[in-house]
């Protein structure tokens, strides 16, 4: 991720010191950039000339030495809270007074990272969505303590380069990735259950997004999944089904496209093909759920798929906006097109859920919930809109606090 955020910047003519822990590892980030740059090259978008001065933006270094006049720091380790808070510390002595400490953690609260710092009001979370020279969204996150010049120049950040900001507030997940932590997690359920993993994917990519959650699973790598998935089962436990399906196959040194083998088999071009083995590490899944095929699950039609995965998805959603984590429901439906690829013809994914009706998604997912349990049950946003009749974007004044 380091690597596409700096590329991002480069392409935007700012500056850039990239740091890292050892020689092996600066030199891979920093061909990791000349590659990024080098696509454009190939695509014709740059011209070799451009390139060259792009690269020559680029710096790189194993210490903070050159850390003292940077105005903006944006750390993109590993998920590790431990590594995240040695490292913002290092940055507050290393960095001048008015330097802007940015993390671009996916699931860390915020609150946790600057714990250790006396400067958490220059701490915020600046969220790109991979590839990040690619991606439009930067979700930017900040906590009670960051002071409101700090969103401001991060805001000015995000249009000079040429990224969409939505501001939210901080908990596990943020704003995008908390609202689609059911998305996999329905899919889960729902392979459990009895359905075909290469269905499910087929169903959804037909709605209209860029996969399926499986075939996504294998993009983003299955370390990176169970990490970020064990951070929500501690958050959220009450509302989390937990798949052991992804374990299963982790443990078999299967990781995703990266091993050439995950959900689906990859050949060395990257095309992905089903696997039939995959049926006996879903199997062993479903035995150590304790849950058997569901023959009523196998009568589902393609929109009953669809709505069983992201009704979850619009549930938590709902709860995003009651929590004050985001304000408006367009500002999720703009980070679910831009951040997840949720389909933009559908207007985003709280829109579309109001095409549908909130006592329509209410009705559903409620019925879900006395057959499959928690993971489905409506939460009281949701309830109190399908009960009066308004719209899931609707402002009311019932009591909704914000964290912005």
């Amino acid at each position: 991720m380091g690597s596409g955020i700096a590329t991002a910047f480069i392409l935007s003519d700012i500056v850039v010191v990239l740091k890292e822990v050892n020689e092996k590892f600066l030199n891979t980030g920093i061909n990791r950039i000349k590659a990024n740059l080098q696509s454009f090259v190939k695509k014709g978008r740059m011209t070799q000339e451009d390139y060259e001065k792009k690269l020559s933006l680029l710096s790189g270094v194993l210490d903070y030495e050159q850390f003292r006049d940077a105005d903006v720091v944006i750390e993109a380790v590993i998920e590790d809270l431990l590594l995240k808070q040695k490292i913002f510390s290092d940055l507050e002595r290393s960095c001048h007074s008015n330097c802007i400490f940015a993390t671009n953690t996916s699931t860390i609260d915020l609150r946790l990272i600057g714990q250790q710092t006396a400067c958490q009001d220059r701490i915020v979370g600046a969220h790109f969505f991979s590839p990040a020279h690619v991606m439009p969204l930067l979700e930017i996150v900040r906590t009670q303590q960051t002071s409101s010049q700090v969103i401001v120049d991060l805001l000015d950040v995000a249009k000079k380069i040429r990224k969409t900001p939505i501001v939210v507030g901080s908990c596990t997940g943020f704003a995008v990735n908390r609202m689609f932590f059911p998305y996999g997690q329905a899919a889960g359920l729902l392979v459990d259950y009895g359905l075909d993993i290469y269905h499910i994917d087929h169903v959804i990519a037909n709605f209209g997004m860029p996969t399926g959650p499986f075939r996504l699973a294998d993009l983003v790598g299955f370390g990176v999944a169970v990490a970020t998935g064990k951070q929500y089962y501690k958050s959220y436990p009450e509302r989390c089904y937990k798949s052991r399906l992804t374990e299963i196959m982790l443990e078999e040194n299967r990781t995703g496209e990266s091993s050439h083998r995950g959900f689906y088999l990859y050949n060395d071009k990257r095309q992905a093909s089903p696997d039939p083995d995959i049926k006996k590490y879903v199997e062993k899944s479903r035995n150590m759920a304790g849950v058997a095929q569901d023959p009523k699950l196998m009568k589902l039609t393609d929109k009953d798929i669809v709505e069983m995965v992201f009704f979850p998805v619009v549930n938590e959603a709902c709860r995003v906006l009651d929590e004050g984590i985001a304000l408006k429901a367009s500002d999720l439906d703009v980070a679910s097109i831009m951040g997840m690829g949720f389909p933009s013809f559908r207007g985003g994914v709280m829109f579309w859920a109001d095409s549908l009706g909130a006592e329509y998604v209410y009705r559903r997912l409620d019925a879900w919930s006395k057959d499959y349990g928690e993971f489905f049950r409506p939460c009281e946003y949701l309830a109190a809109r399908a009960s009066r009749g308004t719209s899931l974007a609707a402002t009311t004044a019932d009591g909704t606090k914000s964290r912005l």
